[in-house]
């Protein structure tokens, strides 16, 4: 052993000098300062994560995995939703088509103008332009440029080279930041003429009232969807459409309507009613055997092309949805229950006197007659006597002559394809009271639509049939279904009333009707109008005249009827004539001798 390595050393201070135990010296005081910590030996022990951390770790953990399985979808959406804008593509809605292939409603190919207003400096020149290009004022442009967004619909259906010329302008003075879209929109080629059957579309593509309405689901086809990509900020990034789901167009209709007709249709009716000065008034023009309608129309009426022409009165179709006491159009149907029943026939003869009780009431007729006479059925209709009527419908008999009503579809719905018909106020049986049949046999006490009086005279002129009146003809190439109808009345007995109607128009109140060539048939009406709180209104009626040509081989029936007013029903005859002339015509039917 070496006795210097084993020896004490002293350094120069003085102190031990310590050589082989440093180390475990070392060691030792490790040992003893872990120890006071509570750690334990560095050997063998373990190391102890706080709890806190643990959960820590835990959260943050669970977060991920939420964010990464769980939420991954709504995230990834978002982030879509932040580069990409989802687009509408409207679907091209289907064409209307008059019966003689005349375009009556069709949809143009057009364009959207929309902006990002983040990315336009100078708001009020991009204002201008539009203003210019467009219409209005530049103000009216600015709250849009203005919104903190990075897209903004400037305006909907622009005509293509007005949307060019827009894009065009700004792009030749610099400034960017407008764009367009394919778009349809919808026209009118005949403006005003047929607008109330016809209806009108809101700016989503959808049928608002008329027909456009009443036939949405057929005409408006699918609408498509295009996905655009943006950039940061905001603006499409050209040609950078990644999906595009294209539109399914709508599908074409045929109605029936004549263009021709319909607009003498409402010539007429606006002439009537300078004429009379009446409030409102309507027309309907039918084909009797299948119930086509030809032509309808009410006042006021509207342009479909022109926004500024639509208001609540003008979009109902009176002759569906207003009901009125018509007066002594009704008495056709008193005669045809009559002769139908067995309750008269064409030799039958009444005793009537000048005024006849019907309840409390004391009815007379308008001739001012003051005398008792004989009169037969045509003689009633010929000189339209209410009195004479009354007695017809009493000897009916309430039960027969409710029953008889109901069979020709008064108080019901007709099922016409079209918007908001009524079915009116009609008693029923158990309703009636002693007044009931006998003011009802001249067309008092009851109200309802014109649509349902020109069914039912249209059972007439069809030998009996009753038919539904439809605008609906074809749906892409399908032709529509109307059924046959039902028999309510025997030939026999149509005979008899056109034998009645026909001595109106040669030589009874309905002189005016006439038409050369034609063998014209037809009754009168002045209906009183009913106030609510019971009575008659002074002096104002619903003047009217229904008829159809030529008597026992209808081609076509009309009804012409204004409200409001202190004419009789002759005052419209020469409408109904010259509405006929028309519809005749249009249907080659061939004048006779």
């Amino acid at each position: 052993m070496n006795s210097r390595d084993s020896r004490n050393t002293r350094g120069r201070n003085g102190r031990p000098r310590t050589t082989g135990n440093r180390a475990r010296s070392t060691s030792s005081y490790d040992e003893e300062r872990a120890a006071r910590r509570g750690g334990g030996s560095s050997r063998g022990g373990s190391f102890k994560i706080p709890p806190a951390l643990l959960v820590l770790f835990g959260i943050v953990i669970l977060r991920l995995a939420w964010l990464q399985v769980i939420d991954a979808g709504r995230l990834s959406a978002k982030a879509d939703a932040l580069t990409t804008s989802n687009v509408t593509i409207q679907a091209k809605r289907g064409t209307i088509y008059d019966r003689n292939g005349n375009v009556l409603a069709t949809s143009v190919e057009c364009r959207t103008l929309y902006c990002n207003p983040s990315i336009i400096e100078d708001k009020n020149a991009v204002a201008s332009v539009l203003a210019d290009k467009l219409g209005g004022d530049a103000s009216d442009y600015l709250s849009t440029l203005s919104q903190n967004t990075t897209f903004a619909y400037l305006k909907r259906q622009v005509d293509t080279d007005v949307a060019a010329d827009v894009v065009n302008t700004l792009a030749s003075d610099q400034i960017s930041g407008v764009y367009t879209l394919a778009d349809v929109k919808r026209v009118y080629p005949y403006g005003e003429t047929g607008g109330q059957v016809l209806g009108f579309i809101g700016t989503d593509g959808h049928g608002l009232s008329g027909l456009e309405l009443q036939y949405d689901d057929i005409l408006s086809g699918t609408d498509g969807e295009m996905l655009m990509e943006r950039g940061r900020d905001g603006t499409p990034v050209a040609g950078g459409v990644s999906e595009t789901h294209e539109a399914t167009d709508g599908t074409d209709i045929i109605v029936s309507l004549d263009v021709n007709v319909q607009r003498v249709a409402e010539e007429q009716l606006t002439q009537a009613m300078s004429d009379t000065e009446a409030k409102s008034g309507n027309v309907v023009v039918t084909v009797p055997d299948t119930g086509e309608i030809l032509a309808a129309c009410s006042w006021p009426m509207f342009d479909p092309s022109d926004p500024s022409t639509v208001t609540n009165e003008a979009l109902k179709l009176m002759s569906v949805s207003d009901s009125y006491e018509p007066g002594s159009t009704f008495k056709s149907l008193t005669m045809a229950i009559g002769y139908e029943t067995g309750t008269i026939n064409k030799n039958s003869t009444f005793t009537v006197p000048a005024k006849v009780m019907v309840g409390d009431d004391g009815v007379t007729d308008d001739d001012g007659r003051d005398y008792t006479m004989d009169m037969t059925p045509t003689e009633i209709m010929r000189r339209s006597s209410n009195a004479g009527a009354a007695m017809v419908g009493m000897a009916i008999g309430a039960d027969k002559f409710s029953e008889g009503i109901s069979s020709l579809g008064i108080g019901q719905t007709t099922g016409i394809d079209f918007p908001g018909e009524s079915a009116g106020i009609v008693p029923s049986r158990d309703e009636y009271t002693g007044a009931t049949v006998g003011a009802a046999a001249f067309g008092q006490g009851v109200a309802f639509p014109s649509i349902q009086l020109v069914r039912a005279v249209g059972a007439i002129a069809n030998k009996g049939t009753l038919v539904t009146p439809h605008f609906l003809v074809q749906k892409g190439g399908e032709k529509a279904d109307w059924g046959e109808g039902a028999r309510v009345l025997s030939e026999q007995t149509c005979e008899n009333v056109i034998g009645d109607m026909r001595e109106v128009v040669l030589d009874g109140t309905g002189v005016k009707a006439q038409l050369e060539g034609y063998d014209v048939v037809g009754k009168t009406g002045t209906g009183q109008q009913a106030l609510d709180t019971g009575g008659y209104l002074d002096n104002s009626f619903l003047s009217s005249f229904i008829g159809f040509a030529n008597g026992e081989d209808a081609a076509a029936l009309c009804y012409v009827g204004v409200y409001g007013t202190s004419y009789h029903g002759s005052a419209v005859a020469q409408n109904f004539s010259a509405i006929m002339n028309e519809a005749l015509t249009d249907l080659n039917v061939p004048k006779q001798n």
